[in-house]
C-alpha cells in the first residue's frame, strides 16, 4: 500500500498524575505526564525506556487533556525506526531523570520530529521553575531518583545494550 500521500494525526495526551492535588499543593508534587498518540498507538517514555500501548491503555486510564499537535507525513515504519534509535541512545531507561529528561522531554522531541510543533510550553517550563527555588534545590537529589513508568505498556526497544 502506498502511504506517501497519507497524513496521520498526532495528539498529545496529558495526564494529571496528582489527580488535581498538584494545583492545590505545589508544582513540586509532579504535575503532568505526557505521551504521543499517532498511528493508533500511544507512545511514552519512563524509567523502563520508550513504551507503547493502545491509546489510554496504561494504568493511568484516559488522559485528562488531549492536544491536537497537527499532522505528519512520516510513515509508521520510519517513525518506529526513529523510536528504536532513540530507545538505544538518548531515551534508554537508564537516562530517565524526573526533571531534565523525562516523558515531557520525549514528547516534545517526538512532536517536533513528526509535526514541527512543540508541546505546550507550560509543561516543559515547569521543572526549571521548580528547580530554581530553594525548596527545589533541596529536593532535587530525591526527585532525580524517582522513575515514573506507567504500567500497561510494551517497551519498544527490547535490546538491552549496556555499553
Amino acid at each position: 500500500m502506498d502511504q506517501h500521500d497519507s497524513t496521520f494525526g498526532v495528539q498529545l495526551f496529558i495526564y494529571d498524575l496528582s489527580r488535581g492535588m498538584a494545583r492545590q499543593l505545589s508544582p513540586i508534587m509532579l504535575g503532568e505526564h505526557t505521551s504521543i498518540v499517532v498511528y493508533g498507538e500511544e507512545f511514552f517514555y519512563g524509567g523502563a525506556g520508550i513504551s507503547s500501548c493502545p491509546p489510554g491503555g496504561t494504568m493511568l486510564g484516559p488522559p485528562d487533556t488531549v492536544v491536537e499537535l497537527g499532522n505528519t507525513e512520516v510513515t509508521e515504519e520510519i517513525f518506529m525506526d526513529y523510536l528504536s534509535s532513540l530507545g538505544e541512545t538518548t531515551y534508554s531507561g537508564d537516562k530517565y531523570r524526573l526533571f531534565e529528561h523525562n516523558c515531557n522531554t520525549f514528547t516534545n522531541e517526538v512532536a517536533q520530529f513528526l509535526t514541527g510543533n512543540k508541546i505546550p510550553s507550560y509543561i516543559t517550563d515547569l521543572p526549571s521553575e521548580v528547580l530554581s527555588t530553594p525548596f527545589g534545590q533541596v529536593l532535587r537529589p530525591i526527585l532525580d531518583s524517582i522513575h515514573i513508568a506507567p504500567p500497561g505498556g510494551n517497551v519498544i526497544s527490547s535490546q538491552n545494550n549496556h555499553s
